[in-house]
């Protein structure tokens, strides 16, 4: 059976077949679609086939996009978080150069999958719960061994959540999980000095572990984003 749902007989017209061809084209067509081609003729089946195998083959309206990795919910969450940081420190009012710890890992983890460009599905987002201990991780190293340089101050990483759902239905999860030994709200800044120290040293960390960590990745040949690479 056809999966059309007419008959094509205006196009083979205007390859330059008879008005009988046609016709006879648009009949049987008509009569297969309603009693099946085992019905029809040998002869009026070969007429059929040698028919829509001179007709140019129908391309799908239905194209495959693949959704921008800026529009994934993982991708959004980790922005959304940078802008919440980034409108807290002004209102702090830091120091020119100085910057927050958490922004500067927000910002690479972006600038990796920016690069890697990753499914970021349920698989993805799934593993990607890895690199909530690796933020904290690297955090408390640099912490333990640049005190001196480093201010604490206070973030509410759950506010921002919360004033968000107030507003739109989101399944979003906080950045950092409770945890009642810890203080969550600890928000560290770094002294100017500092910035790059700790950039790269995330840089130097932070593709690999993506890489490693995501399953959309596993396969990929692409190399570690060269240290001048961002995205255009």
């Amino acid at each position: 059976m056809s999966k059309e749902l007419t008959h094509r007989a205006d196009e083979l017209k205007g390859l330059g077949w008879s008005n009988d061809e046609v016709s006879r084209y648009a009949e049987l067509w008509d009569y297969r679609q309603r009693w099946g081609a085992i019905n029809l003729e040998r002869e009026d089946r070969q007429f059929l086939r040698k028919a829509e195998a001179a007709l140019p083959k129908i391309v799908s309206s239905k194209t495959s996009t693949k959704k921008p990795i800026q529009e994934k919910s993982y991708y959004r969450r980790l922005c959304f978080y940078l802008q919440s940081m980034d409108e807290a420190e002004f209102n702090l009012g830091i120091t020119k150069g100085d910057r927050g710890m958490w922004p500067i890992l927000l910002e690479e983890e972006l600038r990796v999958l920016d690069y890697y460009e990753p499914v970021l599905g349920l698989p993805d987002t799934l593993k990607a719960k890895a690199l909530d201990s690796f933020r904290e991780e690297v955090l408390k190293g640099f912490l333990d061994t640049n005190a001196e340089n480093i201010q604490i101050l206070k973030f509410d990483f759950h506010k921002p959540l919360e004033n968000l759902k107030a507003k739109e239905d989101t399944k979003w999860r906080v950045l950092r999980e409770v945890d009642s030994s810890e203080d969550k709200s600890s928000y560290p800044v770094l002294h100017a000095s500092l910035v790059e120290t700790f950039r790269t040293e995330v840089r130097n960390q932070i593709p690999s572990l993506i890489r490693e960590t995501l399953p959309s990745l596993t396969d990929i040949e692409k190399p570690l984003p060269p240290n001048d690479w961002v995205r255009k």
